[in-house]
């Protein structure tokens, strides 16, 4: 159980509605200290949604948002310093120049005239950006003001990053070169990101949050994810295999398939003890085992599952807050 001091968002509740239909319903979320939270959803889920209101772009119509402990309704000018948040059309002028335009980023978010040119120069170190300050917006790749938006939302060192769908419409280069400045910023900043790419969230995050249809069906650390998520499948190797008739016809054993020379996929009953039982017949049997191993469902399995049809009741014990 984290404490208030480590908590950097807490979201209880959060609803939006228009007229009646709901884009969001009854979402709660938190981002400790240190984190980096993948949030998934199919398009039209709701992720930009939630990340609007999070960071006060939107209001919500029911529920409440504490930003390091600040009530963002009651106090949003306080709570908002906490935050930098990057949409996912990032807020551009096309005809300023990198440094024109951070420098008039610097001004909204209210840091001290004095301390202007060493923001934007530190924010601009940051992202990779020092040597682009004097070309005009307009003139650079897509990666390239991504990485302006990028710099805006950090440079006033907020505690918290925000980040919708950074790594969209770009290339695979550029976003091989965003994936790795999310990296590097988490190490700073707890940040919350939102994409539709399994493999983004599974590379960076150290939780994922999966929205459906409006609704958080699920929010679990990675590892916990992996380890719940455990399927009845195993892998053998066996020196000296047997037909597979002799595979089939282990007690448990629902379906086997050859894999490559002595190596086996078993699917079985859901028995903690299969796996022990598989070995011991190996060994019994002189099959000379030398290599068994779990196979888990990876995270697009998960994914789909969830937002297929799937009860997210019947999810594995975690926070499904």
């Amino acid at each position: 159980m984290r404490t208030m001091a480590e908590l950097l968002i807490e979201a209880r509740n959060l609803s939006r509605y228009y007229g009646t239909r709901a884009a969001i319903q009854d979402v709660s979320l938190t981002l400790g200290r240190g984190e980096i939270l993948g949030f998934l959803g199919l398009n039209g889920a709701g992720k930009s949604t939630t990340l609007r209101i999070l960071s006060g772009a939107l209001a919500p119509s029911t529920g409440r948002i504490a930003i390091a402990g600040i009530d963002l309704l009651n106090a949003p000018e306080e709570a908002k310093r906490k935050l930098g948040f990057l949409p996912e059309h990032p807020p551009l002028y096309p005809e300023l120049t990198v440094d024109e335009y951070l420098r008039f980023c610097a001004r909204i978010h209210g840091i001290p005239r004095k301390q202007v040119r060493a923001a934007v120069a530190l924010a601009q170190e940051k992202t990779h950006l020092t040597d682009m300050s004097r070309r005009l917006i307009r003139n650079l790749s897509k990666g390239f003001q991504q990485r302006v938006g990028l710099a805006q939302a950090i440079l006033h060192e907020p505690e918290v990053l925000l980040l919708d769908e950074p790594s969209i419409g770009l290339d695979p280069a550029q976003i091989q070169g965003i994936r790795d400045l999310i990296r590097t910023l988490g190490t700073r900043h707890s940040v919350i990101f939102s994409s539709h790419l399994l493999a983004e969230v599974q590379s960076l995050s150290t939780r994922v949050v999966i929205i459906h249809e409006g609704r958080l069906v699920l929010s679990q650390e990675l590892a916990a994810l992996d380890a719940a998520h455990a399927c009845s499948i195993h892998r053998i190797g066996l020196r000296r295999p047997p037909a597979l008739r002799a595979l089939e016809a282990l007690e448990g054993v629902l379906r086997v398939s050859a894999l490559s020379e002595g190596s086996f996929r078993i699917e079985h009953a859901d028995q903690p003890e299969f796996p022990e039982y598989l070995l011991r017949e190996a060994v019994r049997r002189e099959w000379v085992p030398y290599a068994l191993s779990p196979e888990r469902a990876n995270l697009e399995e998960i994914f789909l599952s969830l937002t297929q049809g799937s009860d997210a009741a019947d999810l594995p014990p975690g926070d499904h807050s």
